[in-house]
């Protein structure tokens, strides 16, 4: 049996993302929501350092809240590093859920190999309205699997746990906006990656 995972400490974890990743500004979320920050989730899931970690994390997470599951998913195209470093460290199989069918091929929106019935937890990146995470549940449920939580990187705390849970899902997440927030209150530099602030 493969040991339980252990996470890495989740407030120096969500320092290191928020130097990586965290933007201030005026930004259209994917919700259609503008918002004032931005966690530009491509800066943390690119770095082979945070993303060993958040797959750790994950997969800790993964462990206390859904130890029944067999199976991990993540929604293409930004939560298929994540879901991967997570598959590694719980030593469990995953597949990737497309936004849809594609059009070649097999012709399948679920890629990888499963049996109905299966209990799968969808790993995501970053959470707003929850809206991209409930089709992905949607697609894994319509396929024959059972998929009550979902696991995230970041939960912005705007709606998106009370979305699911009005569909049964129940929304997990390693932070939440206000933990990436605190380095404000020391006056910690938001850099842009270049190291300019």
């Amino acid at each position: 049996m493969t040991p339980r995972p252990t996470a890495p400490d989740l407030r120096a974890l969500a320092e290191r993302v928020r130097a990586a990743a965290y933007l201030e500004g005026d930004f259209l979320l994917r919700s259609g929501r503008r918002s004032a920050f931005y966690l530009d989730k491509y800066r943390f899931e690119t770095r082979p350092d945070l993303l060993r970690d958040l797959g750790r994390a994950l997969a800790a997470r993964v462990a206390a809240v859904e130890p029944a599951a067999v199976r991990l998913a993540g929604p293409e195209l930004g939560a298929v590093a994540l879901v991967a470093a997570a598959a590694l460290d719980a030593d469990l199989p995953f597949l990737i859920v497309r936004k849809d069918a594609k059009d070649y091929g097999t012709a399948r929106r679920i890629e990888g190999l499963w049996t109905a019935g299966e209990r799968v937890v969808l790993i995501e990146d970053v959470v707003t309205s929850g809206g991209a995470a409930l089709a992905a549940v949607e697609a894994l449920r319509s396929a024959g699997l059972t998929c009550d939580t979902v696991v995230c990187v970041v939960d912005r705390g705007e709606g998106g746990s009370e979305a699911m849970g009005a569909q049964g899902v129940r929304l997990e997440s390693l932070l939440d906006a206000d933990l990436l927030r605190l380095g404000e209150a020391s006056g910690a530099a938001v850099t842009d990656g270049s190291g300019a602030a």
